[in-house]
């Protein structure tokens, strides 16, 4: 373990209480050059691959679950719910690369060098839990994986899972590049098996257009808005804005007014297309949930083992299952890669401690691995369910914490100089942080008090609980 080099605290430099230190990832930092007067398509391709190492977090197996009951309970009609939560995360990633380039600080390190030690310390610990959260995710969605295809075992499956370490140092050793390029393939990988199951599904073309029309049903219906919020909570994963506004420092781009703003341009150009993508598979569960099982009469289908067990002989494919497995193991491998990334920078920016990569991922999937053992060995397979919920809930918990300062660091002209948000960002950055609060602590609130506490509450408001 070793201390990063420390600046001593200025008074207002560039608006912040210190001065930038060390850079965050550097054995990376600026390695990516960015060719100067070529063709639009050159530079993009320069820029392409923050927004995929991004993307993935927002297709984990922790949404899944989410999807599924979602289409299988309701068809196509919170469609609507998923592209909504997606325009809110392409908004709120734009914020973290452009505070990123902008400042060349990651949004760990921001806080640090804006909020006082105690203030930062506590940022810090929610945020590790947030990443140990999400991996506990990632560790059970790819524990179910590995038993529906291959028979293992969770508990073996979740020690499996923790092998993930030897193909991120070995990446990391190659390049940056390396590990941006395997991320995309995987990505594809689960594009490629639920563009096949949705045509083995036949959805219907215009239950779909119409699902992603707002309906006032959503509202009416208290188990339509439970969902829809469990959706829209779990979508935004707060280390992401960490790691975002890192690893866009990996590009060599001219740190000028000119050139910050080009890299901010293509940067967006490449998160935005890769969340389009994430929009894409998310969409797809649902919409493969709502086909398969919806309007087959298995609207009790709630979770993954339950989908992968109903799909082949619904849709009458042998290899439909194995399609879902496999969809389900890439994405689970693809949102681990990210976690030692989101720990390293968040250790880093908030305590400038640096720890070895190797070290840095098994204590991140030591603390993941350990609750998701006890569960499994003490209370039996079935209840790895709830650990998908408890894990969402914990990410809910730590998101507010995260977007908060974002929206504050980026809108603060001290801090951003030209690139301080205009007016209307602002509006829509702030009215898309209160839902994500209000919304956030609902789901919270309803998993973590008593029905009996929470009963009073719905029936003053004229709603029934939620199962």
């Amino acid at each position: 373990m070793t201390t990063l080099e420390t600046t001593s605290p200025a008074t207002a430099v560039e608006g912040w209480r210190r001065a930038a230190g060390t850079p965050s990832l550097p054995e990376v930092h600026r390695s990516i050059a960015v060719p100067t007067g070529k063709s639009f398509w050159r530079k993009l391709g320069a820029f392409t691959g923050p927004g995929f190492v991004i993307a993935v977090g927002y297709m984990d197996p922790g949404n899944w679950a989410t999807d599924i009951a979602g289409g299988a309970q309701f068809g196509y009609t919170l469609l609507c719910i998923i592209l909504l939560a997606n325009v809110m995360a392409i908004l709120l990633q734009h914020l973290a690369l452009k505070l990123g380039i902008a400042t060349g600080r990651d949004l760990a390190q921001a806080c640090r060098d804006a909020y006082s030690t105690p203030v930062v310390i506590f940022l810090w610990v929610l945020c590790e839990l947030a990443i140990a959260a999400c991996d506990l995710a990632e560790i059970v969605g790819m524990a179910i994986g590995l038993q529906l295809l291959f028979g293992l075992p969770l508990l073996l499956g979740c020690i499996v899972t923790s092998l993930d370490v030897l193909v991120i140092l070995y990446l990391q050793n190659k390049g940056f590049r390396y590990l941006e390029a395997l991320i995309i393939v995987l990505m594809a990988t689960i594009a490629l098996c639920f563009a096949v199951e949705i045509t083995l599904s036949r959805p219907s073309l215009f239950g779909m257009l119409a699902g992603f029309t707002p309906s006032p049903e959503i509202l009416r219906n208290p188990q339509m808005l439970y969902i829809s919020i469990g959706i829209l909570g779990a979508t935004v994963m707060p280390h992401n804005l960490y790691l975002h506004s890192s690893i866009v420092q990996t590009r060599r781009f001219q740190p000028t007014d000119a050139g910050k703003r080009e890299a901010i341009w293509y940067s967006t150009i490449d998160s935005t297309v890769a969340l389009l993508g994430a929009t894409f598979v998310n969409a797809a569960i649902l919409i493969l949930a709502a086909a398969a099982f919806h309007y087959s009469g298995h609207q009790d289908v709630a979770d993954i083992q339950g989908a992968y067990k109903l799909l082949s002989p619904l849709l009458g494919v042998g290899f439909a299952s194995t399609l879902f497995a496999c969809g389900l193991i890439a994405s689970g491998q693809n949102s681990t890669l990210t976690g030692t990334l989101a720990g390293q920078i968040v250790m880093e920016g908030f305590l400038h401690i640096r720890l070895k990569p190797w070290l840095r991922r098994l204590v991140t999937r030591g603390i993941a691995i350990v609750p998701a053992i006890i569960v499994i060995g003490f209370y039996g397979e079935d209840k790895t369910n709830d650990l998908l919920v408890a894990s969402q809930v914990a990410l809910s918990m730590q998101l507010g914490f995260a977007v908060w300062p974002l929206m504050r660091f980026t809108s603060d002209r001290a801090k951003m100089g030209v690139f301080a948000n205009p007016l209307w960002i602002k509006i829509l950055g702030w009215g898309v942080t209160g839902m994500i609060l209000i919304l956030n602590g609902k789901l919270v609130l309803d998993y973590a008090l008593p029905a009996a506490w929470l009963k009073p509450f719905y029936g003053a408001v004229g709603l029934s609980m939620p199962g």
